[in-house]
């Protein structure tokens, strides 16, 4: 990859934040990045080749940041979850039990024999996506803390589910390396408990601090793409690897400082590159002749929704159970691992990441209708001024 192919991304990415502050469009950033990334790759104008080593590998060092990253959001300490966790583990169960059948079916109308992927696809959501969007929401509508705990437990779960998966041959293979992931993560974070606890953590913040080293940034890169590596080694997607340490860093307490870097660090520069990359994979001409792999992601895309919409029948307000249908990591692993493997069928992982990014499009809805219930309810409780809410 060159300087200049380089250029091109990272102007193509500048096109996320654009579309996101634009009052007429006022959608993720990462949507944004995801068509350029289209227009400019296999399916569009092709100035840059997703296949090429660097930009790949380019592009994983960013899938393992923004799950990390991820990870890190998910609030394992606020009370507020806590006090969600009964309803929004219920809620996370009856979504996996709607998504069997779903998945079961899908496969069958379809003929693939994909069915157990497709249902913990389905069932998945995404803390990457779901985060920011509601932060950008305006306040915290009711039922957030439930739904918070929702997307944490589907995430994690979905995630170790995938590798069982995915490759029914190598299950056992794919069971072992999920757990030694695990188990690694559970380590550092012992470690980091043991360096809070002690107060090392916080001596070597001022030392890093006071001469600009950047040590705690450094150290969780080391984490991290050790962890990453062990997960490669065992055939297990880094996307493992990233939202487990993000996990673990969360249970100890990010410091600020930290946390600020590493939004930098993914948001700056890894995270557009990443989803840019995964926007010029996606060779949506190739679905021209498998028409059938279009329908196959219109209906997963579909599927998704209805699953977690559903949920609005445990009164659950229907825009947050459309919002817990966002799928990001899980899907574009299974299109990673399922290729790498051989096990897919033509055009079949393009197939996975449409209906992700159908399950983006609705997400994108469902936060405008979020944000402007909530700019509502501020006006008519006096919080905010006179002045009319923006439109969204």
């Amino acid at each position: 990859m060159t300087f200049g192919a380089l250029a091109i991304v990272c102007l193509a990415a500048l096109v996320g934040p654009l579309v996101s502050v634009s009052r007429l469009t006022r959608v993720p950033v990462v949507i944004g990045e995801l068509v350029v990334g289209i227009a400019i790759g296999a399916t569009g104008l092709r100035l840059v080749s997703a296949s090429q080593p660097e930009f790949a590998f380019l592009a994983e060092i960013g899938f393992a940041l923004v799950m990390f990253v991820a990870g890190t959001h998910v609030p394992v300490r606020d009370p507020a979850l806590r006090a969600g966790l009964r309803v929004g583990a219920a809620r996370a169960a009856l979504v996996g039990l709607v998504a069997v059948p779903a998945g079961l079916g899908i496969a069958a109308w379809f003929g693939t024999g994909h069915g157990p992927l497709y249902a913990v696809i389905l069932a998945s959501s995404s803390a990457a996506l779901i985060l920011p969007a509601m932060g950008g929401a305006g306040e915290q509508p009711a039922g957030y803390p439930a739904m918070v705990a929702q997307v944490a437990i589907a995430d994690t779960a979905c995630i170790v589910l995938l590798p069982l998966v995915i490759d029914t041959a190598h299950v056992a293979r794919a069971a072992v390396g999920a757990a030694a992931v695990a188990a690694a993560a559970a380590a550092m974070w012992a470690a980091l408990r043991a360096l809070e606890s002690s107060g090392l953590r916080r001596r070597v913040h001022r030392v890093s601090e006071d001469r600009l080293l950047a040590i705690e940034l450094r150290t969780s890169l080391v984490l991290l793409f050790a962890l990453a590596a062990l997960a490669v080694w065992l055939h297990v997607s880094v996307m493992l690897a990233g939202f487990a340490l993000g996990l673990a860093v969360a249970a100890v307490g990010p410091p600020r400082r930290l946390a600020k870097q590493l939004f930098a660090l993914t948001e700056g520069f890894f995270g557009p590159v990443f989803f840019v990359w995964l926007g010029a994979s996606l060779d949506l001409r190739a679905l021209a002749d498998h028409p059938r792999a279009l329908a196959l992601g219109m209906a997963l895309g579909v599927a998704a929704v209805g699953v977690h919409g559903a949920m609005a029948l445990t009164r659950q307000p229907l825009p947050l159970a459309v919002i817990t249908a966002a799928q990001l990591g899980v899907p574009i692993a299974a299109a990673t691992m399922g290729m790498r493997a051989g096990v897919l069928r033509p055009s079949e992982d393009t197939a996975l990441l449409l209906g992700a990014l159908v399950t983006v499009v609705a997400v994108a809805i469902a936060a405008r209708r979020v944000g402007a219930a909530a700019d509502g309810d501020a006006d008519a409780t006096g919080s905010v001024g006179a002045s009319p809410p923006p439109v969204r």
